[in-house]
């Protein structure tokens, strides 16, 4: 079965240079992009979706599956998400750091709409 592009914990992403992310955000599609389980628990259609038809703008087309069952694709995969896994701490850390330095000297305090200044 592909990937179930209307459950509720499918997701994709398109970056700049062009390249499309699909996965399952529980992490339970381990031949994603390409497919999820058949008998999958967690499957939930996505309820903004229901009766809705995607045009074809929507998603680009899937890069050619791999053979069913192909060990070099699972120790691919597996390495990607090492990579992934290694980087996401500091990148994460990197973006709070960020984050912190943009806001305004007054965030933390609050304003009441009523009152002037």
């Amino acid at each position: 079965m592909p990937m179930r592009e209307e459950c509720k914990h499918f997701q994709s992403r398109t970056y700049s240079s062009g390249e499309v992310a699909r996965f399952c955000e529980l992490d339970l599609a381990p031949e994603a992009p390409w497919r999820c389980p058949d008998d999958c628990a967690s499957y939930e259609r996505r309820l903004a979706d229901a009766g809705w038809v995607h045009g074809s703008l929507v998603e680009p087309a899937l890069e050619e599956e791999p053979e069913p069952g192909n060990p070099q694709m699972f120790e691919m995969l597996d390495e990607a998400e090492d990579i992934v896994n290694a980087v996401a701490p500091e990148a994460l850390a990197e973006a709070e750091r960020t984050r912190a330095t943009e806001r305004p000297a007054r965030a933390g305090r609050r304003r009441w709409p009523w009152r002037r200044g």
